[in-house]
């Protein structure tokens, strides 16, 4: 811990549009000092650096030198896995956006870093936090809908653009995207992980290269069936994304969780463009508390880098599977 007893973070890239909530989050927290933001994007790290009024770093090194605790990777996918070993060998605790990265190996890679220098490992997966999905997991703990027979998921969104639509950078489109958030939350209602997936995946709304649509089939160990449709298949006036549901079908009864329902609706005319004004729970906000609640009080991570793993494995075998067009058996070889 510090000596000011402030847990003292630097961002590492702003590529992602999550850097934005998380760094704005993290400044408004008194047990938080934001030391830096470090972006190879130079004229990034300085026009953002600006913005929260906190200092510029033109290389990550530089940041990782500076008194602080932790980090928080907001960069490309692909580039998590090169990031998070950095921050690991500087004996720095680690916030990493999703996915974990865009294949098995460097996520091992993160894991085995983080453990061979004793630092923590979290994965961002803010809708763990939403009160409705906080809310339909204690119910199902209590038994309450008995046991669980299937689940049908949705995360649409418009589609984001940027390196998002780069292969090379992202790991995929819209499955890779949007699939590792409400395969998480199944993982972590059920306690149970995904032992076969079937999916049909295609690029037919955006004139991309890049997936923009699909279905998921997969089945849980111990029988659990369940569906996921990803989709990018909101107009671009759209929230990027947020059209999180869950329908868990129990023995006993029905839940329905729409995720972020504790909204209100803004059409903006002169932007174009659709919006929520947020006056629930906020997500972002409760997991950046729970990642510095980590490091205070050295707890384990609520969302472990395992955790951002077999969310991802889920994604690359729902790839395998379009492509040999048959079920694919977990985990992948």
């Amino acid at each position: 811990m510090a000596s000011d007893d402030k847990v003292k973070v630097g961002i590492m890239s702003f590529a992602h549009m999550h850097a934005h909530s998380y760094t704005a989050y993290l400044l408004g927290m008194d047990s938080v000092r934001v030391a830096g933001i470090a972006d190879e994007d130079k004229k990034r790290a300085r026009a953002m650096a600006k913005e929260f009024k906190v200092k510029a770093f033109d290389n990550y090194k530089k940041l990782l030198k500076e008194d602080i605790e932790a980090v928080v990777i907001c960069s490309e996918n692909s580039k998590h896995c090169e990031l998070a070993v950095m921050a690991a060998e500087a004996k720095k605790h680690i916030l990493c956006e999703k996915p974990i990265s865009t294949n098995i190996k460097d996520a091992q890679k993160m894991i085995e870093a983080c453990k061979k220098n004793n630092v923590k490992l979290m994965i961002a997966f803010p809708c763990r936090y939403l009160t409705a999905v906080t809310r339909a997991r204690r119910i199902i703990e209590n038994g309450e809908i008995g046991r669980i027979l299937a689940i049908k998921g949705t995360n649409h969104g418009s589609m984001p653009g940027g390196w998002f639509v780069d292969a090379k950078k992202s790991g995929g489109g819209a499955i890779m995207d949007h699939t590792v958030h409400v395969v998480d939350l199944m993982r972590w209602i059920l306690n149970k992980e995904v032992k076969r997936v079937y999916a049909e995946i295609d690029k037919s709304i955006h004139n991309k290269k890049i997936d923009d649509c699909g279905t998921l089939a997969f089945e849980f160990h111990g029988g659990v069936i369940a569906t996921l449709d990803p989709s990018w298949s909101r107009p671009k006036s759209y929230m990027t994304w947020g059209d999180v549901t869950l329908d868990i079908i129990g023995e006993k009864g029905v839940i329905q969780v729409d995720a972020f329902a504790q909204a209100i609706n803004v059409f903006d005319d002169s932007k174009n463009k659709h919006y929520w004004a947020n006056w629930g729970s906020n997500a972002d906000a409760k997991l950046l508390r729970s990642f510095i609640d980590m490091i205070r009080y050295n707890k384990e991570p609520m969302i472990s880098g395992y955790d951002g793993l077999k969310a991802m494995e889920v994604a690359l075998g729902a790839y395998e599977s379009a492509k040999k067009k048959q079920a694919v058996e977990l985990p992948l070889k």
